[in-house]
């Protein structure tokens, strides 16, 4: 088939003000529909974002023949279900992170996404940036010598009332909403965890602000930590033996740069255009689907990312140092 691949958007989410402009621009890339579970909802999402079809349901949506791929920015909780009910309606799907903090719920839907020939990706726009590709040649090409720790932060100040961050029903909690970020970054630069300890402060069945160690090949240690009760903060350091990388906004990727701070104490700032990786998230997702190729985030991502977060979870609830098995 030729031409952009038309998309349907599975909810009138919040994160659609983010992410619908920029899967608009994206070439290949095509919004034919959005649905919501009130109808008002959705004829004025339609409006507002320039979509032709407005759906009164996630059903309705699934149903429609003008619909290839669906975007599904849905609470947690909910991602696995309607994942699987999209598949099964013959949609390629692009799921919003985390798809699953449980390894076998991953394991379900890309089996059913590869038994259909269906491409699916789990929704880290900033994998998708050309920030994070240049992070990962200098680290790679030994510009900080031996990687040997990396340090992520990511939080900020939740309104709870009414959000569904902090419904633990929702599989709410800073670790599944930002702290993925983290645990994705020190998978990217040094490969799968091969132990986890982590501390969480929960109230109200979530965790508020969570902190880990993670054990990763070659002797990289990783720290990080997040919250919803803590001030706006975002930043990757990559440390080695003879210099370190610092992104200071690695995550929405808005003021691009990276500061490559070298053991003789000299200091080069790596200026990186700025563009929008939601962007090149739909460009990726949907050239995938053209070609018949895997998308840049695929099966064993999604895998190493949930067996991480599942690893997470059991130590900060357990008090223990947690050994997870599949790390590489």
């Amino acid at each position: 088939m030729r031409g952009p691949v038309r998309w349907g958007v599975l909810s009138t989410a919040h994160i659609n003000a983010k992410v619908l402009p920029a899967a608009a621009a994206a070439g290949g890339a095509e919004l034919v529909a959005i649905a919501s579970r009130t109808p008002e909802r959705a004829a004025a999402a339609a409006r507002e974002y320039g979509i032709p079809k407005a759906h009164w349901s996630y059903e309705d949506l699934l149903a429609d023949p003008d619909v290839e791929a669906v975007y599904i920015p849905l609470p947690n909780a909910l991602h696995v279900p309607w994942t699987l009910e999209a598949l099964r309606a013959g949609k390629h799907v692009l799921c919003e992170k985390p798809l699953s903090p449980r390894p076998e719920d991953v394991e379900r839907c890309f089996d059913a996404a590869e038994q259909a020939g269906l491409v699916l990706s789990e929704g880290f726009m900033w994998r998708h940036h050309p920030q994070t590709a240049k992070l990962v040649e200098l680290v790679d090409r030994g510009a900080i010598g031996e990687l040997r720790l990396i340090r992520t932060s990511f939080s900020f100040t939740l309104a709870r009332e009414g959000n569904v961050r902090g419904d633990p029903a929702l599989d709410g909690g800073s670790l599944l909403d930002v702290g993925c970020y983290c645990v994705s970054g020190a998978r990217l630069l040094a490969g799968e965890p091969e132990s986890v300890h982590a501390e969480a402060i929960e109230d109200g069945g979530v965790d508020m602000r969570f902190a880990a160690t993670m054990r990763l090949p070659g002797d990289v240690l990783a720290t990080f930590d997040c919250g919803f009760d803590l001030p706006a903060r975002h930043d990757l350091e990559a440390i080695g033996s003879e210099g370190s990388l610092l992104v200071a906004d690695p995550w929405h990727c808005v003021e691009s740069g990276i500061d490559w701070r070298r053991s003789d104490g000299g200091v080069e700032r790596i200026e990186i255009p700025r563009s929008d990786p939601y962007l090149h998230e739909f460009e990726d997702v949907s050239a995938a689907i053209r070609e018949g190729r895997p998308p840049r985030l695929g099966r064993e991502d999604a895998l190493g990312q949930a067996r991480a977060l599942d690893g997470l979870r059991r130590a900060a609830a357990t008090g223990s140092v947690i050994e997870l098995e599949g790390a590489s």
